[in-house]
């Protein structure tokens, strides 16, 4: 066979092979709301950096402006159903100088896949003045808003991806920085973390980096700009 028939059948049998995989990076891209079939979705979240034990509590400690913050995040047994999606439920209580500020009930399936994604959240603030504030809050499906991941099953650097996809409510945005970080934090010392940066256009001054360790999830998170806050990951109870 002619050099030039083998470099074309050469051409032809690669560009075969990757299409299913390039297929599978940017499956995850595609869904909608309107497209999104329950079936592709798993019982459980498992994702390396992103796994939801239900009865796992993670405790962080952090401040912000100065004021020093805990959030308590707990995996909780119950679940709710979005749009034929059966979802991991998350609640986080966070405090400020041990007075309530915020209650969240998160809500989080696996696809199988195993890209994790974000149907919504309940988010209620208490304010200083006596009342409550619901801003934030948004669901899959409901005035227009979508699901979004909040971790990829595969991350690369350099990947981008929609984190929330509620139109003027919530639209924060992740960028793969990072694969191979270290740190230290007061639950332990880790490698090989995740490092993303997570911005939203509703507040273009506001960019947070955050850092993810292999089989536990998230551990530090630090603004870079818009402000001084971190959070530190200092204890898991429970499973």
């Amino acid at each position: 066979m002619p050099r030039r028939w083998l470099e074309i059948l050469f051409t032809v049998l690669m560009v075969a092979l990757m299409a299913p995989c390039a297929e599978a990076k940017h499956h995850a891209r595609r869904m909608t709301a309107a497209n999104l079939n329950p079936n592709d979705f798993v019982s459980s979240v498992t994702n390396k950096f992103f796994p939801l034990v239900p009865g796992t509590t993670f405790h962080y400690e952090g401040q912000k402006e100065g004021v020093p913050g805990t959030n308590d995040t707990t995996v909780l047994r119950t679940t709710k159903t979005i749009l034929g999606v059966k979802c991991t439920t998350v609640q986080d209580v966070a405090y400020e100088e041990g007075k309530l500020v915020e209650k969240t009930f998160d809500w989080y399936a696996q696809d199988k896949a195993g890209n994790v994604w974000y149907f919504g959240e309940d988010s209620t603030a208490y304010l200083p003045d006596g009342t409550t504030s619901k801003e934030g809050s948004w669901q899959a499906g409901v005035n227009g808003a979508q699901q979004g991941i909040i971790m990829e099953a595969a991350p690369k650097v350099g990947d981008k991806y929609q984190q929330e996809n509620a139109p003027g409510v919530a639209q924060d945005m992740a960028q793969v920085m990072s694969l191979d970080k270290s740190l230290c934090v007061p639950y332990g010392c880790f490698d090989d973390l995740l490092l993303t940066r997570e911005s939203t256009p509703l507040d273009k001054g506001d960019v947070e980096q955050k850092y993810y360790a292999p089989n536990v999830g998230f551990i530090y998170g630090q603004a870079i700009k818009g402000g001084d806050e971190n959070t530190q990951l200092v204890s898991v109870t429970g499973n």
